[in-house]
């Protein structure tokens, strides 16, 4: 996968599934280049309508659209890729199923070490948080902007960094190095999602 489509707004599902579609569309309409769906509880069936609707919005907008975790949802859904964390399954077993387009991101938390076999074994990009405090994850690992800075400079895919991003915070992130800002709260709390996303994306025109 080109590093070339793996930079800017990087929208990712609150778990709670009420206006959840609304959400992604305003996300997208404000300029979210991926989508992440994140819906770790509810029924089969109603994640796998979801995700279809989820992703013909982000064709439609010629964004990418993620799966969290579930490697057999992102094949039934041909989403564009997955993000992996710790637990979940190794990315040459995720490669090997779901092919060499597939999208790969893995999570690497506060460890730069974590993140170079990462890419070793295919990840398209690694992503590092909390970059700052987290209302979804409160307890999360931190990683700071010096990280971030560190990554950019030693590692040779794009970079994802989480945790606490807000349109009043972002740019500082996206100086130090991220390519892609994953985003929560920031957009599906907002008042105005779809201008959040907004301010968001521009940041990356900024940089």
């Amino acid at each position: 996968m080109s590093g070339r489509r793996l930079r800017g707004l990087y929208f990712v599902t609150p778990e709670a599934a009420s206006g959840r579609t609304e959400l992604v569309a305003a996300a997208l309409r404000g300029g979210a280049r991926l989508v992440q769906y994140r819906d770790k509880s509810g029924p089969g069936e109603h994640r796998l309508r979801e995700a279809r609707a989820l992703r013909a919005l982000c064709r439609e907008a010629g964004a990418l659209f993620l799966v969290n975790d579930d490697i057999e949802l992102t094949a039934a859904v041909s989403a564009d890729g997955v993000h992996l964390g710790e637990d979940d399954a190794g990315i040459a077993e995720v490669r090997a199923r779901l092919g060499p387009e597939c999208v790969i991101g893995a999570s690497c938390y506060n460890d730069l070490a974590r993140a170079r076999p990462a890419i070793a074994a295919g990840a398209d990009y690694v992503a590092f948080g909390s970059v700052h405090p987290s209302p979804t994850k409160p307890h999360a690992r931190r990683a700071g902007l010096d990280l971030l800075r560190r990554a950019h400079r030693e590692l040779d895919v794009p970079i994802c960094a989480i945790g606490g991003i807000t349109p009043d915070n972002a740019a500082p992130v996206i100086a130090a190095g991220a390519d892609m800002i994953a985003v929560i709260q920031g957009i599906s709390e907002a008042p105005d999602p779809e201008a959040a996303a907004h301010k968001l994306q521009s940041l990356f025109a900024e940089a």
